[in-house]
């Protein structure tokens, strides 16, 4: 009996706890192929674990159950990461982290559940329902980045981010077509393990289609590569500063003006600053409202190129006068006159972590930042001027983690910028995912972006997703680098889920051909 076959058996013959425990160690174990690990590999045996569990479910009803316990591993494990934030005042906070992870696994579990019951019939393992299967896994991935605000983290396509070849394909059809396309080729074996000649016979030829894939998004991405001439804007040479501040500090509050004077001596006195032309610091570098604090503007004004800039992230304010009324985590430009010359507000909001969702029926849940006052969203993505550069797209924290999402459409940048501040973290596989994150937008948009961030990854990363520079996670660090160039705009900036969405229709066409053959 062949090995597939064996194995197979062995994961149909599971029942009861035995069937849902495998089923939840399998989904943790496919998070062991997001960054920093990689290990790649792992996420292919989990999804024809998956595959084979709800294949072998007797009903629609326990195939969905199987899939769920599945999702809920995967999600518990690529996301424990935000019991860090919680951590940080224990007293607080610490009492929310089973409800708040649990719970978040729990909801985002629901979408790989309903793929894997709409996908059932039992014991079918014809390679026309796996490509199936891998459009409704998108379906759920997308939804799952717009459904209650959206939470885009972690997507399939993600694995390829340390393959910078196989990151490429993105420009044609985003994450979500690079979702797709994965599915298909991790999950297209498990047709190996049917007891059905006729099956196998298929199933040989859709695993040398698996590999076929995987050879052409690789060699296609080698080829877009090669055609790269690596230039750089002239003119603008950058000076990212990571100042490494503790979030643990930053919570305290007496520690404002301390901070302040870091991101000043760094700035000031990391030799080349001559050389500099625009200056980046992360979000909330500046625990001042900035716009009410024309001293303070001054004192950064001091370490301003000439016909330059300084972009940092602030808190902003209104009325600029009085009791405020409203409150924005923004990121601002100043001038070498130490005037705010522009300023883009956050657009999508972390909920928990800056408001509170529907608090009047929650008055005793308190957000994670400090300030008895939720942060209002404003409109967004735009994109705003900036002295001596191209126009730049920016982007505070997570923000960077949605597709299609960081560029305004109607007026495209040169380069983006994303501040963060992923203290809140810790030193977990939250800031390597993040990084990643960003780096699939560089590609997506085809426009280099450069990332300011508090403890790490702060960096430079060119139009095709390559780091031209980074720092490393938990260390102070002055990055001088110079901007690269932006690209053509890509075929998915210009049409977004549209190629996405239209190959996710492709998938299904093979399982209807099949049923109509059969």
């Amino acid at each position: 009996m062949p090995f597939m076959l064996r194995l197979n058996a062995w994961i149909g013959a599971l029942a009861g706890w035995r069937r849902r425990g495998f089923a939840m160690l399998l989904g943790a174990l496919s998070a062991l192929a997001f960054a920093p690990l990689h290990i790649v590999p792992a996420m292919a045996m989990a999804l024809i674990g998956l595959y084979w569990l709800v294949q072998a479910a007797p009903t629609r009803r326990m195939a969905f159950n199987v899939a769920w316990f599945w999702a809920f591993g995967h999600f518990a494990a690529g996301n424990f990461w935000i019991a860090n934030s919680f951590l940080l005042d224990v007293a607080r906070f610490g009492w929310m982290i089973p409800p708040v992870l649990g719970g978040l696994a729990a909801f985002l579990s629901i979408y790989p559940a309903l793929a894997g019951a709409v996908i059932w019939r039992k014991g079918d393992l014809t390679p026309a329902r796996i490509i199936a299967f891998s459009g409704l896994w998108v379906i759920g991935e997308w939804l799952r980045g717009h459904v209650f605000t959206g939470y885009a983290w972690n997507l399939v396509a993600y694995v390829w981010d340390a393959t910078p070849a196989m990151m490429q394909s993105a420009s044609l059809w985003g994450s979500w077509g690079l979702g797709v396309f994965t599915i298909v080729i991790f999950t297209l074996p498990a047709s190996l393990g049917s007891a059905d000649a006729r099956i196998v016979r298929h199933a040989k030829s859709a695993t040398l289609l698996a590999v076929a894939l995987l050879a052409a998004l690789w060699l296609g991405g080698i080829w877009r590569l090669s055609g790269d001439s690596s230039e750089h804007v002239a003119g603008v040479r950058l000076r990212i500063v990571q100042p490494n501040v503790s979030q643990a500090e930053k919570l305290q509050g007496g520690f404002r003006e301390q901070h302040f004077q870091k991101h000043l001596a760094l700035t000031r006195d990391t030799p080349g600053l001559d050389k500099i032309t625009h200056v980046i610091w992360p979000e909330a570098a500046v625990g001042y409202l900035l716009d009410r604090e024309p001293l303070l503007r001054q004192k950064i004004a001091s370490v301003i190129p000439a016909k330059g800039a300084l972009l940092t992230g602030t808190i902003r304010g209104w009325p600029q006068e009085g009791e405020l009324e409203e409150v924005w985590n923004s990121l601002v430009v100043l001038d070498a006159g130490g005037n705010i010359i522009a300023h883009a507000d956050k657009a999508h909001l972390v909920p928990l972590g800056e408001y509170v969702p529907m608090r009047k029926l929650f008055p005793f849940i308190s957000k994670l930042t400090p300030g008895a006052m939720d942060f209002s969203a404003a409109p967004g993505p735009v994109t705003i001027p900036i002295p001596g550069a191209p126009d730049v797209g920016p982007s505070i924290c997570y923000e960077v983690i949605f597709p299609h999402a960081v560029v305004d459409e109607t007026h495209r940048p040169g380069w983006l910028v994303n501040i963060t501040n992923d203290g809140w973290f810790g030193d977990s596989t939250g800031p390597y995912q993040h990084f990643a994150s960003a780096r699939f937008r560089a590609v997506e948009e085809g426009i280099p972006l450069v990332r300011a961030a508090n403890t790490g990854i702060s960096g430079v990363i060119d139009a095709y997703g390559r780091i031209e520079t980074q720092s490393t996670l938990g260390d102070i660090a002055v990055i001088d680098a110079e901007l690269p160039v932006a690209l053509e705009a890509t075929l998915f900036a210009r049409f977004g889920d549209l190629i996405p969405g239209l190959l996710v229709l492709v998938t299904l066409i093979p399982m209807v051909l099949w049923r109509r053959a059969a």
